[in-house]
């Protein structure tokens, strides 16, 4: 469900930690430098096209974005399969 508005900082922090990421495996993931993640964490705003890397990454593996208005937040899609890393 994608939207106009920015991911924020906590949004993204939760997404990775339902999908026990580390900020690594998101830059791999998104194909973004590993200090652009590390930024968007911090609270710096990001280009559209890297919000709209990570944003589409989180939401192939599952995790639904909840906007203002009613909760800023993530959660799972109902009946979807986290795109969890496997145990190591």
């Amino acid at each position: 469900m994608t939207t106009d508005l920015p991911l924020t900082a906590p949004q993204v922090r939760a997404a990775r930690a339902l999908l026990d990421w580390t900020q690594s495996e998101v830059a791999a993931r998104t194909k973004l430098g590993l200090r652009t993640v590390k930024r968007v964490e911090s609270g710096e705003r990001l280009t559209a096209a890297a919000d709209l890397s990570i944003r589409k990454t989180f939401e192939d593996a599952g995790v639904v974005f909840i906007w203002p208005g009613v909760v800023e937040g993530v959660a799972v899609a109902a009946g979807a399969a986290l795109a969890a890393t496997p145990e190591k």
